[in-house]
């Protein structure tokens, strides 16, 4: 239930890129988790940190946004509302979740994930070069 010495070190830093890749949309949930495993860390002692380098990283990064105004206020709401109610029934309804089970759902949604970015990443290399933009003709009234 602990990381002594340099795996700490290592914990600290690979969480603290994963807090700067999640301020630009890449999740840090799922790889926090599979790293908190391989340095040896029970998988109860790491959902705390997960939890916590993500509660820590969300309000900061979202003050630009909401400065901006660029996001959807009834996605937000919803995400929300549904958070709410997912962590109240893991609360009152989930006794012991089966640590294998949650150890494959997130070897699953990682490889999903680097999958679906491999797969954005060769779709805009294979995309045409479209060239500078040309401004539209004067009007020659």
């Amino acid at each position: 239930m602990s990381l002594p010495g340099w795996r700490f070190g290592l914990a600290v830093g690979v969480n603290f890129v994963l807090g700067a890749l999640m301020s630009v949309g890449i999740g840090a949930y799922a790889p926090c988790m599979v790293l908190l495993a391989l340095l040896g860390l029970h998988p109860l002692g790491a959902y705390p940190i997960m939890m916590g380098t993500c509660g820590l990283v969300q309000p900061v990064a979202s003050l630009r946004f909401f400065k901006t105004g660029r996001f959807s206020w009834g996605s937000s709401l919803g995400l929300t509302m549904g958070g709410v109610f997912g962590v109240l029934i893991a609360v009152f309804v989930v006794k012991q979740l089966p640590l294998k089970a949650l150890r494959w759902l997130v070897m699953i949604v990682v490889a999903y994930a680097a999958v679906s970015m491999l797969r954005s990443a060769f779709k805009t290399q294979a995309r045409p070069d479209e060239g500078p933009a040309t401004p539209a003709p004067a009007d020659s009234r």
